[in-house]
């Protein structure tokens, strides 16, 4: 994990707040064991998500079922009866998918199943393969190199529990295009960034660096890419590819908020949520109405205990996270000035898996009181690993700000296999291991809102460590 650098000195409220120790009463701990089981045996978590998935299906950012979902999440706040419900703009740029289709011309003709790149331009380019093994070779290859080709990075993306693949994975779709572009290429084919064998491509958000033209870019399916290598491995190899797709003006959206208020401190608050947005290709059931779903369910819970907590549990649903995370953003941005009041943050954006691990980045003064919160998890079957991890990216933004924040993992063993993919569907969740992140989503939230101190958030800037 990368380091966490404070930059600016400790202000005279954080050094104080460091001498007392954070703690939660024990009758909040004993109520959180009721909650825990009530959560357990509850499909709550399950019905919100098959709800989302069913009722608006795809969202992407800015599109007419976006305004849809808004709707949605507003209706189901008030339906499950949150205490307060309100939405906040997110502007942003609007990209559009409308067809795409390539290729193999020649002796060996034949379709490949591939998906534009979110931010691609349109277009239809035709040329030579150029196979590259990883993003390296093609950053290496020479200016001019492939005039009038199309290079095609073919990584592998590895499986990995904690999603820890993701990220070479994930520099391919963000860097490869402009690095193609560099060398003189016309076009852009990548290997998705998945770990699955379907034939199924994966899309997700692509840049281009400032003063490049784009050119189209595309993410191929495995065995299209398989396909493609051994095509190319068999001499030179041609390729169309089209795609109907591009920028189109401005957007607005909203972050959808509701709150269980708080007895006692109800002005603090525990921020919990997934993002509202998803691809176009599935029904972003894992990614991310799964999020949205338990923590609605966790927040609804804890409504319903019979010892409300001191601070009032916020639930959002946000904005456009898929192509730039502009909720979180928006959301940081508006509320800075009450990032004390904040008492930590946590976001479920990684499937439904079950969670196996918990860690935070409590201080010192407040490891007693995120002890207690991992004992009361621990019956669920995750384990405590302080140090390890690091914030949602929706919660990134705000913790960069200062921000207290937490990670409840999830096993991700397969979460690859359908993100951002059609296959991103309601069956791939197993309503028992959501309904555990529902559990353990109310126990952490319910817990933290009932601390007596605090777990550290307060105005610095800080690089906090990646998911």
């Amino acid at each position: 994990m990368a380091a966490v650098l404070f930059t600016g000195s400790i202000l005279a409220g954080d050094a104080a707040a460091a001498q007392r120790e954070t703690r939660i009463p024990q009758a909040a701990v004993d109520a959180a064991g009721e909650l825990r089981e009530r959560a357990l045996a509850s499909d709550l978590g399950f019905k919100i998500t098959e709800s989302l998935t069913t009722e608006v299906g795809p969202r992407l950012a800015g599109s007419e079922a976006d305004a849809r979902a808004v709707a949605w999440a507003q209706a189901k706040f008030r339906e499950l009866g949150f205490d307060k419900v309100w939405t906040e703009p997110v502007t942003f740029p609007k990209w559009e998918r409308r067809s795409e289709h390539a290729q193999v011309l020649g002796a060996s003709a034949q379709p490949l199943q591939l998906t534009a790149l979110g931010g691609s331009p349109g277009g239809t380019v035709e040329g030579e393969v150029v196979r590259f093994a990883d993003l390296a070779a093609l950053e290496a290859a020479p200016a001019g190199s492939l005039a009038g080709k199309i290079a095609f990075v073919d990584y592998a993306m590895p499986r990995a529990k904690d999603g820890a693949g993701y990220g070479p994975g994930g520099r391919v779709r963000s860097r490869g295009p402009s690095a193609a572009i560099r060398a003189g290429a016309a076009g852009f084919l990548m290997r998705s960034a998945g770990t699955d064998s379907h034939r199924m491509p994966h899309t997700g958000i692509t840049r281009f660096d400032e003063g490049l033209k784009p050119v189209p870019s595309a993410a191929l399916s495995a065995p299209d890419a398989d396909q493609l290598a051994r095509l190319a491995a068999r001499g030179a190899t041609r390729v169309r590819v089209a795609l109907d797709c591009g920028w189109d003006g401005q957007a607005t959206s909203y972050n959808v908020i509701g709150e269980i208020r708080g007895k006692g401190k109800p002005d603090e608050v525990v921020i919990i949520g997934g993002h509202l947005d998803s691809w176009d290709q599935g029904t972003g059931a894992i990614d991310d109405a799964a999020g949205v779903g338990l923590t609605m369910a966790a927040a609804k819970l804890i409504g319903q205990s019979k010892l409300r907590p001191a601070r009032t549990v916020r639930v959002i649903a946000f904005a456009n996270e898929e192509q730039g995370l502009y909720g979180g953003k928006a959301y940081a941005d508006k509320h800075v000035a009450e990032v004390r009041k904040h008492q930590i943050g946590a976001e479920s954006d990684f499937g439904a898996g079950r969670i196996y691990a918990y860690s935070s980045s409590a201080p010192d003064y407040a490891q007693a009181a995120d002890k207690q919160i991992a004992e009361a998890l621990a019956p669920l079957g995750i384990e405590h690993t302080p140090g390890k991890g690091g914030p949602g990216p929706d919660i990134g933004p705000f913790a960069a700000k200062g921000l207290a924040w937490a990670r409840l993992a999830q096993d991700g063993t397969d979460y690859f296999d359908y993100h951002h993919t059609p296959d991103d569907t309601l069956d791939k969740i197993d309503p028992k291991a959501l309904a555990q992140n529902v559990a353990a989503y109310a126990v952490f939230a319910y817990l933290a809102a009932s601390a007596d101190g605090d777990f550290g958030s307060a105005p610095k800037q800080v690089t906090p460590p990646e998911e």
